[in-house]
């Protein structure tokens, strides 16, 4: 079987492709709409297509809707290093600055929601205010793994520490794990229609993008290996610096990744407006599962 090229992440539809130079490497993105910029980072294992529904959604409501793919995902490069969320982040800013905008409206999902948070931390100028779906602050994520309940539900993770082999596993013909991952984690609404089948066949070919499921094993590995070291406490220290952003979190009831109680400690890092906004029977996925909740929370929260 060929494997797919990164062509296959320009999924037809009514935006438009383009590459940005951001940071010393080219990222992709969907954009549609004119108007105040909505910048959507999607998270494991997916890639801007993720906010199909919400790019829509919010050029209808007047935004001007970017959905970028991050360095090692979807068309955008794949280089060696640079997959911790301090470069992540400035990356992400610089997308902000080489659309010609001074701040964004940022959305971040799972690993696009940890680079939200260290946005408005590290470069807060470019966060004019931030939407979190799914993801807890990095510091309260990193203090809940003291917790066993949180511990079990990111031991995943512990898989993908070692070298090569979980890319093979990730990109294997005659096995779909990025199924099973997507339907372990999505509510149960969601994973008996057509659209999840659908979302599931994009990012197993998008996994399957030579290189791709390297990038994805190395954001993992450095969340988990930093934590022993000097740059891990130095980011960590870092991110005690308060949110000022008017910042919206919206989490669902069922997530079984990220879990609620873990998330629900992080509006003590935000020191501008804050809102807490359970999703019942929603899992990891809300903005899939529940397109148009999560549509309207944004364009809400962005005006």
């Amino acid at each position: 079987m060929t494997a797919p090229d990164a062509t296959s992440a320009l999924v037809p539809g009514p935006w438009r492709h383009r590459d940005i130079s951001a940071n010393g490497v080219r990222l992709h993105a969907a954009e549609l709409g004119e108007g105040p910029l909505v910048l959507l980072v999607h998270g494991y294992p997916q890639f801007w297509w993720a906010w199909r529904h919400q790019l829509v959604a919010l050029a209808d409501a007047g935004f001007r809707a970017v959905a970028v793919d991050l360095r090692g995902y979807g068309g955008s490069d794949k280089p060696p290093r640079g997959y911790d969320l301090p470069t992540l982040s400035a990356d992400v800013a610089a997308v902000v600055r080489a659309l010609g905008e001074d701040d964004a409206v940022v959305v971040g999902h799972d690993w696009g929601g940890l680079v939200g948070w260290t946005m408005a931390a590290l470069h807060p100028r470019s966060v004019r205010s931030l939407v979190v779906v799914s993801s807890a602050h990095p510091r309260e994520l990193r203090s809940a793994m003291t917790h066993p309940g949180q511990r079990h539900a990111s031991r995943y993770a512990l898989r993908y520490q070692l070298p090569r082999l979980p890319e093979r596993r990730l990109t294997r013909a005659d096995d779909d794990p990025v199924a099973d991952l997507v339907r372990r984690w999505a509510g149960p609404s969601w994973v008996h229609t057509t659209d999840f089948a659908d979302a599931v066949a994009r990012y197993r070919d998008a996994a399957r993008i030579p290189q791709a499921a390297y990038g994805a094993m190395e954001f993992h590995r450095w969340a988990f290996r930093s934590q022993f070291r000097p740059d891990g406490l130095r980011y960590a220290r870092r991110m005690t610096a308060p949110v000022t952003a008017p910042t919206l979190q919206l989490h669902g009831t069922l997530d079984p990744c990220v879990l609620l109680r873990t998330a629900a400690g992080s509006g003590r890092y935000v020191a501008g407006a804050y809102e807490w906004r359970e999703l019942p029977g929603v899992g990891h996925f809300p903005h899939e599962e529940s397109p148009d909740e999560v549509s309207r929370a944004i364009v809400a929260w962005a005006r």
